[in-house]
């Protein structure tokens, strides 16, 4: 099981190689050459040794062409390597960050429900570690274990044709040794790797978690208390990242054993050739510098398998997240919707997120175009479930929504989201300028749209008033504005996106009275003829509003203009009294 995941892994990565067939060919034939230069430089050694051993002749003469060609193949095994290498690195770049976008693009496709699940910072070191798999095991596995594995092959051919077949079992038998018990013990090894790996990403999540907290931890003074969550996990991490290196030295210890008791074996006979006279110095020193030269590699090739073994644990874990199903999907040549009137129809829609529990029981209600709607109701009566179904982060799971009689569902998600603007209850902003956040709104905006769009949402003169003014850095999650200024770069981003229909998430709940009558007028400006459906806490902010529904459990339990729903003395009324009692 575990190696056809491997296989999978290893598999996906094809296509991404198949973009560059031109440049992995010329890798391969720089690759062969520098080998076959690799594998010559023991054979021009030989003859130079042998031409100035005087043994072997009476007279010693300075064998200028070995010695030159000696010096030549190494050069030629050097370039090439390093040429092939400098060849190879588009190819390995690109598919990494190829791998890294469409992970990244398929997390912002996954729906709200896993994001809400999710743990970021666990997140952002599987993909961290994968795209650093990704590099090494392209790297190593095309230009290490085939080409050691070629060179191996050819070396033992040499000593089967020139030499006594003793040698080439002795060298074939040792690296087969080598090769089994570096496989037994490094799949050993891997359970470590992975509770290493695991441990690490949850350590990593809780201090992320922690430090976006930080105000959280200082105001109930629990510092000790992350500390030792976070330690404990790292002290689990600690172990089992012993037990990685104590079997790391096992397997190196073994790994020389084996080398040191066939290169021990291969001198003895070759010394003894030397003795009787069957072998020359310079056989020698070929078949030292043979082993050498094979051992070495293969001491690498241990390492490489054992990395290789090492990022395909890391891949496992980021290309699971590419197997995460996305809940809600485009239909096939789905077409982008066009709002032209804007009206809003929900028809008997029943959701919710936990079968056990239902959020919305047979809502019906139309927002006629270029009306405003808004939502009262206790908190948890379902009035956020309302906007997150429109703008379907989720799909009901009875019932139909439609925006000028087309459900939703029919039409491209991007084309909805962009007729649709949000100004949330709790503004996130990106840790960056002030600028860009308002930007974002629509990035393709001049500075003039911005700095109107700020003007309207009343935060021009503040952000004119800071030392960098609109480039002033707002910190994680806006943490260096107040409610209010965020609230208001909120509001000034929407109006940048300009969208035919406005939804306001009680979004002037983090603004002090002043600024609430303010930032209310212009909303009540800007939403003029737009099909407006707002979220209220305060009442009095809704007061204008073309229709009012009450949500209670769920359920629409009222619905009218203001002044009716006071007359009818229910729910709203009773909520409108104890506004205006603490009011006073």
């Amino acid at each position: 099981m575990k190696d056809h995941q491997d296989w999978n892994a290893i598999r996906s990565l094809f296509p991404y190689l198949q973009e560059f067939k031109g440049r992995v060919t010329v890798a391969l034939l720089l690759l062969t050459v520098a080998k076959l230069a690799n594998v010559g430089i023991p054979l021009t050694l030989k003859e130079a040794i042998d031409a100035l051993d005087p043994q072997q002749q009476d007279i010693i003469y300075l064998p200028v062409v070995f010695l030159a060609a000696y010096g030549l193949l190494r050069l030629f095994s050097s370039l090439f390597s390093e040429l092939r290498d400098a060849l190879f690195a588009k190819v390995i770049n690109h598919s990494v960050r190829r791998v890294a976008g469409n992970i990244f693009e398929h997390l912002h496709k996954l729906s709200l429900r896993f994001h809400l699940q999710r743990q970021t910072g666990g997140i952002s070191r599987d993909i961290e570690r994968g795209t650093r798999g990704i590099s090494f095991l392209l790297n190593f596995m095309i230009f290490n274990i085939v080409p050691t594995l070629v060179e191996i092959a050819l070396v033992t051919v040499i000593l089967l044709t020139q030499y006594d077949s003793i040698f080439a079992i002795v060298t074939t038998g040792t690296i087969l040794l080598y090769i089994i018990y570096t496989l037994i013990i490094t799949e050993w090894r891997m359970r470590f790797r992975r509770a290493m790996n695991e441990m690490e990403s949850k350590a990593n999540n809780q201090a992320i978690d922690s430090l976006l907290n930080y105000e959280t931890v200082k105001y109930f003074n629990n510092e000790q208390y992350e500390l030792q969550r976070y330690d404990d996990k790292m002290a689990t991490w600690e172990v089992a990242a012993i037990r990685n290196q104590t079997s790391l030295s096992v397997l190196n210890f073994g790994q020389g054993a084996i080398i040191s008791l066939g290169i021990t074996i291969l001198m003895l006979l070759a010394g003894n050739g030397v003795v009787t006279g069957e072998l020359s110095l310079g056989d020698l020193v070929l078949i030292n510098a043979f082993l050498l030269q094979l051992y070495l590699p293969l001491g690498f090739l241990g390492f490489v398998y054992r990395e290789i073994r090492h990022s395909l644990a890391d891949m496992e874990r980021m290309f699971s997240l590419l197997k995460e199903d996305i809940e809600t999907v485009d239909k096939k040549d789905a077409p982008t919707l066009k709002v032209k009137r804007g009206e809003i129809q929900f028809e008997q829609v029943n959701f919710h997120y936990d079968p056990n529990r239902q959020i919305l029981h047979d809502i019906n209600f139309t927002i006629e175009a270029g009306t405003k709607v808004a939502f009262v109701g206790a908190s948890g009566s379902g009035k956020s479930s309302l906007v997150r179904l429109l703008f379907r982060f989720y799909d009901p799971q009875a019932g139909k929504i439609s925006i000028d009689g087309i459900d939703i569902r029919d039409v491209k998600q991007q084309s909805l989201r962009q007729a649709i603007g949000v100004v949330p209850q709790d503004t996130v902003l990106f840790n960056d300028s002030i600028y860009h956040n308002i930007l974002y709104g629509n990035p393709s905006a001049d500075k003039q749209a911005v700095f109107d769009a700020a003007k309207q949402a009343h935060i021009h003169q503040f952000i004119e008033r800071l030392p960098d003014g609109y480039d002033s850095l707002v910190g994680e999650r806006g943490l260096k504005l107040s409610g209010g200024e965020k609230q208001r770069v909120a509001i000034a981003r929407t109006l940048l996106k300009n969208p035919q229909i406005l939804v306001f998430d009680e979004a002037t709940s983090a603004l002090d009275s002043h600024s609430e009558k303010a930032i209310n007028q212009e909303l009540q400006a800007i939403s003029t003829n737009k099909t407006t459906l707002v979220i209220a806490h305060r009442l009095s902010t809704i007061v204008n509003a073309d229709t009012i529904l009450v949500l209670e459990h769920g359920k629409i339990t009222e619905r009218g203009t203001h002044e009716q729903l006071l007359k009818q003395h229910g729910h709203y009324a009773a909520m409108w009294a104890l506004q205006q009692t603490e009011g006073k």
